[in-house]
């Protein structure tokens, strides 16, 4: 029988006190388990509730004591937010997990795991080498912030940038629960939040280069630091693709890494199918490290991909076929690298001259794209490249003889030269079917200020022919017989990248040029890997209403009037999908969020570039009634960048908070 406590108070050595929820396995408090910590933001009553459901009850019924923590600012907890990944929030990780062990229903050895940002302070938090935690299990997260996270792709400024940030002015704006914190002071602490907020996207365009606000956090700046093993989930549909190579490679302690062909969602949840049952595997991993049982995961190969097969593009994949492939070390004796030349129009196996090539992108080149990250929403995966083709300057390799698999991370070396002083390289690895429809399999980015140095960024010298490497995501696809290799390269990739000041022009020398592809050779007399199970449907998920319809939109909309060409993501019911107002049966609260995200730009003019986001978020119950709005904007001139945010937000019926702010902040060869 597992005893659920709804509200602990952790406190800090600064006299802050965090919340939490517990999960404790019968006999806890008569003979101390083992803990396993999840240390994330949000709202720990409300918006992670039903996703609580499906895991901590599991972990407290195999015999841990199970424990949700609201970091400093958010949910319940007392205090405020200062960013991503603060010192203090890595401060109050190492403390809470000291905490944890000096409780009586614990033995003094603690497991940490979480997705995306909880994903990143196990990393983050295992660093500073608290005594107590013994192994971490980081979900969809990720080693590098400057190189991988949401921010400068390649060196490039990233849309995503905008888009989180301004999901974060909504979140930073979340209201404490009353039922929890006391209807005398949830108002004060709310208000406290909102008088600290920054917004986030200015506060991070004004680091444009990789200094310390990107190290902090970066675990790849000293691997040795964590020291405790680890076992990472990741998804080739997520935006973390490059992590378990790198820290396969690196970390020093003993490393498993499950990567599924997976959205940003937990392995059993997850989408594209074939779902995995990341909470009967991780429990494995706990108790061969927090209890010392011998539950053989550790005798596996420590490696396993999912090889995808080539499928048709498409902007959903509710499943994606393929196969578990296993690799004994990073990098892997079964990977060799195989050189294809950039020649005239084609992907050749020796360096052909010939006339040089050169490519000047419409700014609305990348419409195919997709979103960088999925999040297994309809219309977030790429879609048919060839929508895009006309744009980039197009290689095509012969058909393959036999069938090609790509595992690990494939680069091209570039001898270019550019006509204007910044500019920026978008390169698209292709799967192209016999019937000519091009399926994404990898790209990557790079901008052409920061060809020698992310840190001090050089102005491109037009005309001069630069050495620059672009290093495409990591992936693990078979592409079969009889289809092609194609290459696309564009000098714009909108709406994934911001563009640069001007239109560029691109040129590349023929046969100096060249793609590295990390080609596996299927290895004989390999046993099979483990089976992964589906995972069981389990009991325990908490009830809710739907008491009003939602709705979704992902759109293209070109205005043939102004040219101006708007794609447009709307969702009533935000991280639930569009489902409008949902109420949580168990506690009441309705909840309900809306969001309205906008990027538009004009082919032939990268300063017309403009981003939107609108959001709202209600919380309604008995006499609590809760309304957040927000508005954000990103424009650029030449030399600046130009950002507004606006929040209001409403207690009952009446204007409680509201705040504007504009910015003005100097391009640095973004």
């Amino acid at each position: 029988m597992t005893e659920v406590i709804e509200t602990v108070w952790i406190p800090m050595p600064d006299g802050v006190k965090l919340a939490a929820r517990l999960w404790l396995p019968d006999g806890a408090r008569q003979t101390p388990v083992p803990a396993i910590l999840e240390y994330i933001p949000y709202r720990r009553r409300d918006r992670t509730r039903m996703r609580d459901e499906s895991m901590h009850p599991h972990f407290a019924a195999a015999g841990y004591a199970a424990i949700r923590v609201d970091i400093r600012g958010y949910g319940d907890s007392e205090g405020v937010a200062e960013d991503e990944y603060s010192h203090q929030e890595i401060q109050d990780g190492h403390d809470v997990i000291q905490w944890i062990a000096d409780q009586d229903w614990c033995d003094g050895n603690v497991g940490m795991f979480g997705k995306s940002w909880g994903a990143y302070n196990s990393f983050q938090v295992a660093a500073t080498r608290p005594p107590a935690l013994k192994a971490i299990a980081p979900v969809m997260g990720c080693d590098d912030r400057w190189r991988e996270d949401i921010h400068f792709y390649g060196g490039c400024l990233a849309n995503d940038n905008f888009w989180w940030g301004s999901i974060m002015q909504l979140y930073n704006a979340m209201p404490p629960d009353p039922a929890i914190v006391g209807a005398d002071r949830w108002e004060q602490m709310w208000r406290e939040r909102l008088e600290a907020m920054r917004f986030w996207p200015a506060m991070w365009l004004e680091h444009q280069t990789h200094d310390e606000m990107w190290r902090r956090g970066s675990i790849c700046e000293n691997y040795a630091d964590v020291e405790v093993p680890v076992y990472f989930f990741g998804g080739w549909a997520d935006l973390f693709r490059d992590t378990p190579f790198r820290i396969a490679e690196h970390l020093r302690g003993p490393v498993k890494v499950l990567m599924g062909p997976w959205a940003h969602l937990y392995p059993h949840e997850g989408s594209p199918t074939p779902k995995a049952d990341f909470v009967a595997e991780v429990i494995r991993f706990w108790d061969h490290w927090l209890k010392g049982r011998d539950t053989g995961l550790m005798d596996e190969p420590p490696l396993r991909f999912w090889l995808q097969d080539s499928v048709a593009p498409a902007g959903s994949q509710a499943d994606r076929p393929g196969r578990w492939v296993e690799e004994v070390r990073w990098p892997s004796p079964n990977v060799s690298d195989r050189v294809l030349w950039l020649n005239p129009d084609e992907l050749g196996d020796e360096p052909k001259g010939g006339s040089d090539m050169s490519v000047c992108s419409p700014q609305t080149f990348g419409s195919a794209g997709g979103d960088m990250c999925s999040f297994a929403i309809p219309g977030d995966m790429p879609t048919d490249c060839r929508s895009d083709a006309g744009g980039a300057l197009q290689l095509r390799g012969t058909p393959l003889e036999a069938p090609l698999e790509i595992l690990g991370q494939p680069r091209v070396d570039l001898r270019v030269s550019a006509d204007r002083q910044q500019g920026i390289a978008a390169v698209l690895l292709i799967d192209e079917a016999p019937d000519g429809a091009q399926t994404l399999i990898t790209r990557g980015f790079c901008n052409l200020t920061h060809r020698l140095d992310d840190t001090a960024p050089a102005p491109v010298v037009p005309g001069e022919e630069m050495a620059v490497t672009v290093p495409l995501h990591g992936i693990g696809y078979r592409v079969p017989a009889g289809h092609r290799l194609v290459l696309q390269i564009a000098s714009a990739y909108w709406p994934i990248l911001w563009p640069a000041p001007e239109p560029v022009t691109l040129m590349l020398r023929s046969g100096n040029s060249a793609l590295h592809l990390p080609v596996r050779t299927s290895t004989r007399n390999a046993p099979e890997p483990r089976p992964l199970p589906d995972p069981p449907k389990r009991e325990g998920r908490r009830p809710v209403t739907r008491v009003r319809d939602g709705s979704m939109e992902r759109s293209i909309h070109a205005d043939l009037t102004t040219g101006l060409e708007t794609q447009r993501f709307f969702l009533d019911g935000g991280v639930f999908g569009p489902v409008g107002d949902l109420r949580l049966d168990d506690i009441g609260t309705v909840l309900g969020d809306i969001s309205d995200r906008r990027y538009t730009i004009h082919a032939a003019d990268p300063l017309s570039a403009r981003a939107t986001m609108e959001q709202e978020a209600r919380f309604t119950r008995d006499d609590w009634k809760v309304r957040i709005k927000t508005y954000a904007e990103q424009t650029a001139t030449a030399t600046d960048f130009h950002l507004t945010a606006r929040i209001e937000c409403w207690s009952g019926d009446e204007l409680f908070f509201e705040n504007a702010q504009d910015f003005t902040i100097p391009r640095n060869g973004m």
